[in-house]
């Protein structure tokens, strides 16, 4: 991997989460507790807690969070894969599990919106 793009490196990510974590079985994202703890019994974080951290995330660095959620993630890929990497369509769609046939279009939702260039 290029030394840019090694910041979004899964195998990274998740080698280091691993070890901060100290998870040896179970779930690997659990319910984060009071203080940022991890919660010792073995349940998965939910995708609103999720949901809340991430927004909480946004908050702290200055973006309003409104226009964002879960779907951000998939809708940033997209675009990045797009833009940046030059991924013909086929293989986004493929990427993205959505529909090859192009008669709904469905990626075009998701490499425009209306929350895109904001700042422009």
């Amino acid at each position: 991997m290029p030394e840019q793009y090694q910041h979004i490196c899964v195998v990274r990510a998740f080698a280091r989460w691993i070890l901060i974590s100290e998870l040896k079985e179970g779930y690997l994202f659990r319910k984060i507790r009071a203080n940022d703890r991890l919660a010792k019994e073995n349940e998965p974080m939910t995708s609103e807690q999720f949901l809340e951290m991430f927004r909480n995330n946004l908050l702290d660095i200055g973006v309003d969070f409104v226009p964002y959620g879960t779907h951000s993630f998939q809708r940033g890929g997209c675009q990045w894969l797009s833009v940046e990497r030059r991924w013909p369509l086929r293989p986004i769609c493929e990427w993205g599990g959505w529909s090859q046939e192009f008669t709904h279009l469905t990626i075009v939702k998701y490499l425009i919106s209306w929350n895109d260039n904001r700042h422009v």
